[in-house]
């Protein structure tokens, strides 16, 4: 068989704007494919719902890969354990309260995971803009990143979802365009973006369980995007509150779409 490289083009070309067009009207769309929003994309697309995910950057994982300060362990807390059981990520005591895991391990293996439950992840897209019908966030504004850094005049393409979750962590990217341009208060204390406190594992921990909820109508936050939202403090490269808040946005959907 010899191959012929305009059939490979036309595979990738044709495969690739079927993907696309069916991620322009979703249940959910989560921008972010770090370990909460993956997460968050596993339980949704376990129950049956249509997710997409854009993911601006080349690889998926967020700050995961690199564990802390490029040793790349992580440590995940009894709460969570039960998560990375589900998941199949392979955890080893190192005291009590304190589980490490491989975060190459556990990036591959939720990124799999979801991808096989039903997920659609689709990289090297940003968020640009949201769109807003009747008071709601309901879609978001799409553009290559390429085009963002390039910075170029190109006009971007609209996606339609019934709940729109902001995983982008620190930068809380969406949020902070349906802040700028959609005129809405935001469910925070001073209804606008609080900014994270300085780092406190302990209190971070439970906190972005607390603050992963909705932000604005049709708008959640999950990740460290919802301490920084919320006000909450940030927590280092311990992972289990990310899963934790992963889950908890995709049951409260949930618990909307019954």
């Amino acid at each position: 068989m010899i191959l012929d490289d305009i059939k490979i083009s036309q595979a990738i070309i044709e495969s690739y704007k079927d993907k696309l067009l069916k991620a322009l009207d979703v249940d959910v769309a989560i921008v972010g494919a770090g370990p909460a929003g993956m997460t968050c994309a596993y339980y949704l697309a376990q129950a049956g719902k249509k997710v997409v995910i854009f993911e601006r950057k080349l690889s998926v994982g967020g700050g995961m890969w690199g564990g802390g300060i490029m040793f790349n362990e992580i440590v995940i807390q009894d709460k969570a354990r039960e998560i990375t059981q589900e998941f199949g990520i392979r955890t080893r005591l190192w005291e009590k309260g304190y589980y490490l895991a491989d975060s190459i391990e556990a990036v591959s293996t939720i990124c799999s995971k979801s991808v096989k439950a039903g997920v659609k992840i689709l990289n090297l897209l940003s968020a640009e803009d949201v769109m807003i019908r009747k008071g709601c966030i309901c879609g978001l504004v799409l553009n290559w990143t390429s085009v963002e850094i390039a910075n170029l005049h190109v006009d971007p393409v609209t996606m339609r979802a019934k709940f729109v979750i902001d995983a982008t962590g620190h930068a809380a990217e969406v949020v902070h365009i349906a802040q700028r341009k959609s005129g809405l208060r935001l469910r925070t204390k001073t209804g606008k973006i609080m900014g994270e406190q300085s780092m406190w594992a302990d209190r971070a921990e439970d906190t972005i369980v607390k603050n992963s909820k909705e932000v604005a109508p049709g708008l959640y936050v999950c990740g460290m995007c919802a301490n920084a939202v919320f006000g909450g403090p940030r927590m280092g490269p311990i992972f289990g509150g990310m899963l934790l808040s992963g889950k908890k946005v995709a049951a409260d959907i949930l618990r909307r779409c019954r």
